[in-house]
């Protein structure tokens, strides 16, 4: 059985890594019978989370999850779609995960009131004497990664207004289809989920937030989810949960029709096994 390293719920996201859940989504859509184990970032090969252990083998980084499943499976989560929509689907997949992740990070771990609410909570197993400065130093090195990147170059105001950018055009992409590239998700719905479902984050007051909540449809986008909620889920799925909760915040008056699918049923190869409801009770 595979294994997916997670850091489990948080901020009330099922993840508060949008790269964890693009994997654990990816996961779900491939049909593959899984676990998840939040005690790996020690043992993480990169250094990060998520990574995966199948059949003696750690794949780590979500992008080469996903690669490591098409392989072996047999899968293809771009199946019917054009070489020029395979194109414009990795270039959205890299404007969430290379512009827009960078702009939810420096929200949520430099504005002070932001990490209180959040990120504060990796700290509470640290000794009370050495918290202070643990934490201190572990902001610094995400400010100094910031930087880094380019985007700790900018004021609050201009990282929010190249956000903003970022999550219009995810809008105006999308439209009124119910996924991506129409009536079915393919891959670049696993990310989009993700990282719009990480910028809407209740939780935190963020520039992210604000952009995305300008628009009905990525609300609504979310609240749908890839996979629909199903009875075998156990009632305290964070999964479950997340989506009930997008549902209330985020259907539009008139929805109309919208398409679901199950776990697996468009991309496993005949005879592959299902998704299983293997997501862990928050800690």
């Amino acid at each position: 059985m595979i294994t997916l390293y997670t850091f489990g719920p948080a901020f009330g996201l099922p993840d508060p890594s949008p790269f964890v859940m693009k994997a654990e989504v990816l996961l779900k859509m491939a049909g593959l019978v899984y676990r998840t184990d939040t005690k790996g970032l020690r043992r993480a090969p990169k250094g990060k989370l998520p990574y995966i252990e199948d059949d003696g083998e750690r794949i780590a980084d979500s992008t080469f999850i996903r690669w490591h499943i098409e392989k072996k499976y047999g899968i293809d989560f771009d199946r019917g779609l054009s070489r020029e929509e395979r194109a414009t689907a990795w270039a959205f997949e890299k404007l969430a995960e290379d512009h827009l992740y960078w702009a939810i990070v420096e929200a949520r771990w430099s504005d002070d009131a932001n990490f209180a609410k959040g990120p504060q909570i990796f700290f509470r197993r640290i000794p009370s004497p050495l918290r202070p400065v643990v934490i201190a130093m572990i902001r610094r090195r995400v400010r100094n990664a910031l930087r880094a990147h380019g985007i700790g170059r900018h004021s609050q105001a201009e990282i929010g207004a190249l956000a903003a950018s970022s999550i219009d055009a995810f809008a105006e992409f999308l439209g009124a289809k119910p996924f991506f590239f129409g009536r079915e998700p393919t891959g670049i719905d696993a990310t989009a989920f993700a990282f719009i479902a990480a910028a809407l984050c209740p939780i935190f007051t963020a520039a992210t937030r604000t952009a995305a909540e300008r628009h009905d449809n990525l609300r609504a986008y979310v609240g749908r989810a890839i996979i629909p909620s199903a009875a075998r889920w156990r009632a305290a799925s964070p999964w479950h949960d997340f989506v009930a909760r997008m549902k209330r915040r985020g259907t539009p008056r008139n929805p109309g029709s919208v398409p679901r699918i199950s776990p697996g049923s468009r991309f496993a190869r005949p005879g592959s096994i299902r998704a299983t409801d293997s997501l862990r009770i928050p800690r």
